[in-house]
């Protein structure tokens, strides 16, 4: 009888035992073989995979930190596997400690198998990569008031792989998407991008996760909503009746969400439970607290960097994904701020001057670098039409998430009358994309020869501007009627640019901001001030030229201009600028058809009056 107690002690304290109460906790009926066909073609999965193409782990043997011990003595390649019982009740002590609610299912238990089974390689780069990153990002939700445990999140969306990029364009750590990043300070050029920073990736998430609950108040419901939008988790509300529970809106919600808290809850018992799953982290080969930063002042390349000071240069990429295309289009007036080992701090100061003079010798050219990165300046906004297949579980709210635009939109391209799409049918999507200029700079520099041609014909006018303007005590304005654009919600700066055809940089200008910060309800001016007729007459020396008096009429004479079409401009905007001037006009003037595009640096007549 001893013995057979003996027996039965052993078997519960191990876990190994299947309760015969399993009604205890809830497990929901398991997924039929179509809600698990995600497992195969995820995003989730692709944020894993993308791993195994990581340089940084290359040419890496026996990595794995000797620091962990295996108490449990497992053999090197067994996979331990638990009964639902242990799953439960090890959530249980997690959630206890959490603010953030970790409930057991079958649907959690889908990627609990994901993680520490079917992709246990993957999950230990995982547990070494968060020696680097879960430092910096504790300390900024540390900073925010946040919970820590939302920094297993960045697992969920990249696998802490910082230079992640879904097939839809999001980007880092934290997966933003272009225009999302930009309303948390995300800049983003040809050469840097902030999403891949991943210190000021993780300051945005933060500001992303306080703004999110401080509309829904429930920790499950900001993660649906970080990953398909408030619009879509709105929706569900509503559809469900109005319940505001994650579980009992699941079923509402975009198919990649319905995964997306489910895995949130899985890597959290995963990195908790690891050891117990005979999981231990490939250590990379620099850790964070072995790294620091030092500030470059002059243009370099991670390249140069690598071969004088002797470091990887995969190593170099790798603490620097923000740089794009390793180059550092650093001056003193815009310095940047790139991560080395510790003990290569020291050379990079006592060389630092060499290593500007050598990326000089080597024959780059700073200038080539510069010009596209002149932030808005020297790139256009291009609109690109592509096709978009609905796939099976797609909605119209799931579609506009991935491409970063409203559902109405997408019904008007499309001319839908009901939100409501079908499997297989094909979508009409417009996306925005910035497209550098080559040497916007230089373009708008008029040649030697025109500007001796236009100093000839601006001096031959400016005996009749003389007496246009002697005895004028005050010269009178061209009456430009101003424009106003109120911002509503989700709006932001370059949104509003696009949308009225006009350059970020003129609506600095014309509202006097000091930065591309906008509120909802603020009135955004969306055509040009006025201008004295004096001050336009004598614009010699910018993008206008006053070239005669062509023409007599009923408000005295008119002046031909010719203006220098700058990044940005459209023929609506160059019309706006003047007073009852049309776009028809300045195509009759020029012989323009109606599908001719502007180039920059391009000459345009327009006829203005004289006053």
């Amino acid at each position: 009888m001893r013995l057979v107690k003996w027996i039965v002690a052993v078997l519960l304290s191990s876990g190994t035992y299947v309760f015969a109460q399993q009604a205890q906790f809830p497990i929901e009926s398991t997924p039929s073989s179509q809600e698990n066909e995600f497992i195969d073609d995820n995003l989730i999965v692709a944020a894993l995979d993308s791993l195994s193409n990581l340089k940084y782990f290359e040419s890496v043997e026996n990595t794995k930190s000797h620091l962990f011990n295996n108490k449990y003595n497992f053999l090197p390649n067994f996979i331990p596997s638990y009964p639902d019982s242990v799953y439960y009740y090890r959530l249980q002590r997690l959630d206890v400690e959490s603010p953030i609610e970790l409930t057991y299912n079958n649907y959690v238990r889908a990627f609990i198998e994901l993680y520490a089974n079917r992709k246990r390689g993957t999950t230990s780069r995982v547990l070494g990569l968060a020696q680097i990153y879960f430092p910096l990002i504790e300390q900024q939700l540390d900073m925010y008031n946040l919970p820590l445990e939302l920094k297993y999140l960045a697992i969920v969306e990249s696998a802490l792989n910082p230079e992640a990029r879904s097939r839809v364009g999001a980007s880092g750590l934290w997966q933003f998407m272009y225009y999302t990043g930009k309303v948390y300070g995300l800049e983003a050029t040809s050469y840097v991008d902030d999403r891949n920073d991943p210190v000021k990736a993780t300051t945005a998430a933060c500001k992303h996760f306080r703004d999110l609950y401080n509309i829904y108040h429930d920790w499950l419901l900001v993660l649906a909503a970080y990953n398909s939008g408030p619009g879509n988790v709105n929706k569900a509300i509503r559809r469900s009746g109005g319940k505001m529970s994650f579980w009992e809106i699941r079923s509402y919600l975009p198919r990649e969400t319905r995964d997306y808290v489910p895995a949130f809850i899985a890597v959290n018992y995963v990195m908790n439970y690891s050891n117990e799953h005979n999981l231990y982290p490939v250590m990379p080969r620099i850790v964070y607290h072995e790294t620091d930063t030092v500030a470059v002042i002059s243009p370099l390349t991670i390249s140069l960097l690598a071969d004088k000071l002797k470091i990887p240069v995969e190593d170099l990429e790798f603490l620097n994904p923000t740089f794009r295309k390793g180059f550092i289009p650093a001056t003193a007036n815009n310095p940047y701020f790139i991560r080395l080992p510790k003990k290569s701090v020291a050379d990079f100061i006592n060389n630092e001057q060499s290593l500007y003079a050598a990326f000089q010798l080597k024959g780059y050219d700073p200038a080539q670098f510069m010009a596209q990165t002149a932030d808005e300046a020297a790139f256009n906004i291009v609109t690109k039409k592509i096709t978009h297949k609905v796939h099976k579980g797609e909605n119209i709210g799931s579609i506009a998430r991935k491409y970063d635009c409203s559902t109405q939109e997408i019904k008007k391209w499309n001319h839908l009358r009901r939100a409501s799409v079908y499997n297989g049918q094909k979508l009409a999507i417009y996306v925005q994309t910035r497209v550098a200029v080559p040497g916007a700079k230089n373009r708008n520099k008029t040649s030697p020869q025109e500007e001796t041609q236009e100093k000839n014909l601006a001096q031959n006018n400016n005996d009749s501007l003389k007496e246009k303007v002697e005895g004028q005590q005050k010269p009178a304005p061209v009456a430009v009627k101003a424009k106003y654009h109120v911002v509503k919600k989700g709006e932001y700066l370059t949104k509003i640019a696009t949308k009225y055809n006009v350059s970020v940089t003129d609506l600095l200008a014309w509202n006097k901001l000091k930065n591309r910060n906008v509120v909802v309800g603020q009135k955004i001016r969306i055509n040009a001030p006025a201008l004295p007729a004096v001050a336009v007459a004598a614009k010699a020396d910018t993008n206008e030229k006053v070239v005669s008096n062509i023409k007599e009429g009923n408000s005295g004479k008119e002046k031909l201009i010719f203006y220098t079409v700058q990044t940005g401009d459209t023929l609506w905007s160059i019309a706006e600028k003047y007073e009852g001037i049309t776009v028809n006009q300045i195509r009759e003037w020029n012989n323009l058809s109606s599908s001719e595009k502007l180039k920059v640096g391009q000459k345009i007549k327009v006829i203005v009056p004289g006053g």
